[in-house]
């Protein structure tokens, strides 16, 4: 879990099409977003901060994307991970809305041909779902495998992202547009 020595973690929740939301942040930066349905729930620690307002942003984006309207976030990072981590989250942004890649293949793209078991770990390891995309990797073969949030979970976003390609970023008639974020 993020760890900030100068400032308390600040964290709000909402909720989604694909359940409860924990965003986490450090004021300047979003720290983590943590789907709280699956095996990856994270409880509230004490000496978080409870705050709505420096999370405008990320529920502005999340409700964008939901709705179909947002192919790419925008927002400040600030992702705490091992050198090896780090280059898989950055790559895993470089997949593209509505695209999936393998294990396999991102090894390849960090330079790291053999490293498909590791490159799963690290993905397992994102502390911001949906926002960095690790639903978008996949098994060998092309079949869905792992998500912290839960497989049918990634099924949702994966066909989110296909349906909202389908309809020229209409806002797809499955997915409505009441989530209140």
């Amino acid at each position: 879990m993020p760890k900030v020595a100068t400032e308390p973690l600040l964290f709000t929740t909402v909720d989604s099409p694909i359940g409860g939301l924990l965003l986490l942040g450090d004021g300047r930066a979003l720290c983590g977003l943590h789907i709280q349905q699956g095996r990856k729930a994270v409880a509230v620690e004490p000496g978080w901060q409870r705050a709505e307002e420096p999370f405008g942003e990320v529920r502005s984006q999340l409700a964008q994307y939901f709705a179909g309207r947002r192919m790419r976030f925008d927002l400040p990072l600030a992702m705490r991970g091992t050198s090896f981590q780090n280059r898989v989250w950055d790559e895993l942004q470089k997949i593209p809305y509505g695209q999936t890649a393998t294990y396999g293949e991102l090894g390849r793209r960090i330079g790291q041909p053999s490293a498909a078991r590791a490159v799963g770990l690290a993905n397992g390891s994102n502390p911001i779902s949906v926002i960095v995309p690790c639903h978008r990797l996949v098994g060998a073969n092309g079949a869905l495998t792992g998500y912290g949030g839960g497989l049918d979970r990634k099924q949702m976003l994966l066909s989110l992202e296909a349906d909202s390609l389908a309809v020229s970023h209409d806002v797809p008639a499955r997915w409505g547009s009441t989530w209140a974020f």
